[in-house]
């Protein structure tokens, strides 16, 4: 008997190809070993097949191991210890008289994504030169600011008044975006921090500009309404930056061809440019971001591209030119963008990073950053800088002397997770409450096939 079976697997697009071929020589004498012998072949083959297959799909931790970039995990790290803080003298500050009983403050471990065994307690502690700790004749223990915590509290608030035209340029402009010229005012409230919103942004600040927007209720939900579009703020960042100093007249939204400023790691550059297909995926024109994008088809080029620019529009906004991602999925549906949108960010690396460290992800916008610092730095921005410099954080593995000297921590680490400025606003501003919107689960947004990458720069 003479058995021969042929495997040839052709790799393409959709999937893998297999034959097998058997062809027989010899009379069959023994139909069943026949049978064992070609069937555990099969078996052999289905399995090495799979075996493949499911290498062509990661989650994004295990995708994104090979292309890290150090120095933006270690913002990452800051930003992460400093959402806490702030997330302590925003509950401090809500007090009468800026002092609360210590113990008062373990409430607040789910806001503060504290690990178990650490209190809050210990949080605060780490900071003496932030929170002051005293005892009273009753043995209870209060905390409230030092002097130059109370210091830097008036500064902030001095800093926010003085962005306060460029905030609500930036609100009207994501007014601007979307599809229905109106926005949820929940989901709104997610920036107040990444835009530099004031601590009373809902109870008073959104009111005092009727000229540019209002609040309107629909079905019980209150809703940020553009008043008036405004032709000089419907151009983008790229455009800005690209436009000649001594032009006469702003373009009107439409069809763009302006390239997205990319960054790589050094050692990533070569595997991306290769055979100049990100080069085509620039030379590609899309639609402003201020057009009207209801007519586009959801999956297409043009659809994804115009995505892109949306979000590198968001991005530019925000004063720290970063987002936690959640924040971004929930306006899909308002700025018509993809529903799997962390597959977006992960295909076009070198415009954005993504950040898997702490239980939420980070999206950066790759060229406002130099190393793991911020290259055009508001005075918002140095302002929270002082606030770091102030905490008491230190590393837990040997020869990290602080925060600013990254380390990889472990899970359980004091400082794992990431604050959801949300919180804050819904806990703390005067008799008011924000609905808890549905988080979008890892299994939608975590998960992206190699070959979509290859499809967004036309790599076969």
């Amino acid at each position: 008997m003479v058995i021969r079976c042929f495997l040839s697997v052709a790799n393409i697009r959709n999937g893998i190809t297999q034959g097998c071929r058997i062809s027989l020589a010899d009379e069959i004498s023994q139909p069943s070993l026949t049978t064992e012998v070609v069937g555990s072949s099969l078996a052999w083959y289905y399995n090495s097949s799979q075996r493949r297959l499911m290498s062509k799909s990661r989650r994004v931790q295990d995708r994104s191991k090979n292309k890290r970039v150090h120095d933006l995990e270690i913002a990452t790290e800051r930003w992460k210890v400093l959402s806490k803080i702030l997330f302590i003298m925003d509950v401090i500050r809500k007090e009468p008289e800026q002092i609360i009983p210590l113990k008062n403050l373990e409430q607040y471990r789910q806001q503060i994504n504290l690990s178990k065994p650490h209190r809050v307690s210990d949080f605060v502690r780490k900071s003496p030169k932030l929170f002051d700790l005293y005892k009273d004749n009753r043995g209870v223990v209060w905390c409230g600011f030092t002097k130059k915590a109370e210091n830097l509290v008036e500064e902030e608030a001095r800093l926010v008044e003085e962005n306060t035209e460029t905030a609500v340029e930036h609100v009207t402009r994501l007014l601007m975006m979307s599809v229905e010229k109106k926005l949820p005012l929940d989901k709104i409230a997610h920036f107040r921090r990444d835009f530099g919103f004031p601590f009373d942004f809902r109870r008073r600040w959104i009111h005092m500009f009727p000229e540019h927007f209002r609040v309107i209720k629909i079905d019980g939900s209150e809703y940020l309404e553009l008043n008036s579009w405004n032709p000089a703020w419907a151009v983008t960042e790229l455009e800005r930056k690209s436009m000649p100093e001594n032009l006469s007249g702003l373009p009107s939204p439409g069809i763009l061809c302006l390239p997205f400023p990319m960054k790589f790691p050094p050692n990533f550059k070569k595997i991306f440019r290769d055979g100049g297909k990100i080069e085509h995926f620039q030379k590609r024109s899309y639609l402003s971001p201020y057009a009207d994008a209801k007519g586009l088809v959801p999956g297409s080029q043009e659809f994804n591209k115009r995505a892109v620019a949306v979000i590198h529009e968001i991005l530019s906004f925000t004063i720290e030119k970063r987002l936690v991602t959640d924040h971004l999925t929930h306006f899909r549906w308002e700025f018509v963008m993809p529903q799997k949108l962390m597959r977006l960010l992960l295909k076009h690396y070198g415009i954005f990073y993504v950040s898997e460290r702490g239980k939420r992800f980070s999206v950066f916008l790759t060229e406002a950053y130099e190393g793991s610092q911020l290259i055009r730095k508001c005075p918002l921005v140095l302002w929270k800088e002082k606030i770091i410099s102030l905490t008491g954080y230190r590393g837990r593995k040997r020869g990290v002397k602080n925060f600013n000297e990254f380390a990889d921590f472990d899970e359980g680490d004091l400082f794992d997770g990431e604050l959801d400025d949300q919180d804050t606003i819904s806990n703390f501003e005067d008799d008011e409450s924000i609905s808890t919107l549905e988080e979008p689960t890892l299994a939608e947004d975590s998960e992206m096939d190699v070959r979509d990458l290859y499809d967004t720069y036309g790599i076969t």
